[in-house]
């Protein structure tokens, strides 16, 4: 009997002790580690966040770049911080899924990492130089499949829209060349200018392209249409049921920070997002919100990283 009450005596304390340090989390800034450059999609999510969450919470959420190893040393250095909730990761589908894939890296995401939330996925538009004989993605394949080896597409090297589009040659069963750039706007430039065929890009970069007449849009990645460019068939539509492909970004913590924590996390993460002006913010990037719960974020990446692991396997991609 002493025994029992003093075990439900210890069980109490703990939940005590864990409410409390939840409440007075956050006492101090909290570092949101990118793992990328100032100015592109992972850094520009992570400031619109972090900024709200200040905004909110009343307590400094902080940028830091830790750039460089194709986002490994940022996600390293937050999957070894102390799991007290003051060090976080913007982490994307590059560096949580096809980067473990392609290179030997010291973390695992399902070990070394807490899910908070997917921030935000942004689909890519499929975009080809206007004297490429294509209007649709049926068009592209049988093109591609008339011409096994000819066509090329170009990417930063196991960036998004790299492996979207291995993962269009092996849905669809064609040879295209892939083209590695140091950034996705020299592959714009260059298919504008019919150096290469065709890019997957965002739709911030390719969009005014398109609009313009400089690019032909023949389809976007996303599942469903999307408001801000409605006038394009997804791809399942326009020719290649089944085919998926966005980025995503979510926010991480080391994996063993306490679970009072991660619901606190999410909780005012998930109300900053869903302001209308953030998603508004969000659009203007080709950005759209998720804001979605750990075990929610947890359960997409159960299936996401093997998926893409797949892609990069099956592609035989090798680092550039």
């Amino acid at each position: 009997m002493r025994f029992l009450v003093t075990l439900t005596f210890t069980a109490l304390a703990a939940v005590a002790g864990e409410s409390a340090h939840a409440q007075a989390y956050p006492a101090k800034p909290v570092r949101i580690v990118v793992p990328f450059a100032p100015g592109g999609g992972v850094d520009v999510t992570a400031r619109i966040l972090a900024q709200r969450l200040t905004e909110r919470v009343g307590q400094s959420f902080l940028v830091e770049n830790r750039t460089g190893a194709s986002g490994i040393i940022g996600t390293e250095y937050v999957a070894k911080s102390a799991p007290d909730g003051y060090t976080l990761l913007v982490g994307s589908q590059t560096t949580q899924a096809v980067v473990p894939a392609m290179y030997k890296v010291s973390y695992d995401t399902a070990r070394d990492f807490a899910a908070v939330t997917m921030i935000a996925t942004s689909p890519l538009l499929i975009v080809v130089h206007p004297s490429l004989p294509v209007k649709s993605v049926k068009d592209l394949i049988a093109l591609a499949r008339s011409r096994p080896g000819q066509l090329t597409f170009g990417a930063a090297s196991g960036g998004t829209p790299h492996m979207a589009g291995e993962l269009f040659k092996l849905l669809a069963g064609v040879d295209m060349l892939f083209v590695p750039y140091k950034g996705e706007g020299p592959a714009v430039a260059d298919t504008m200018g019919g150096q290469i065929s065709l890019v997957f890009s965002n739709l911030p970069v390719a969009l005014p392209q398109a609009r313009g007449g400089k690019l032909r849009a023949i389809a976007i990645t996303s599942p469903q249409r999307v408001a801000t460019a409605s006038e394009f068939p997804t791809v399942a539509e326009s020719g290649l049921p089944g085919y998926e492909a966005a980025t995503w970004f979510g926010l991480f913590a080391p994996a063993a920070t306490p679970r009072d924590i991660i619901v606190k996390l999410n909780a005012e993460s998930v109300g900053a997002l869903n302001v209308p002006e953030v998603k508004d913010r969000m659009a203007a990037q080709g950005l759209f919100v998720v804001a979605n719960t750990p075990v929610q974020f947890s359960a997409f990446l159960k299936t996401e990283i093997p998926r893409w692991a797949k892609v990069v396997k099956d592609a035989g991609v090798k680092p550039q």
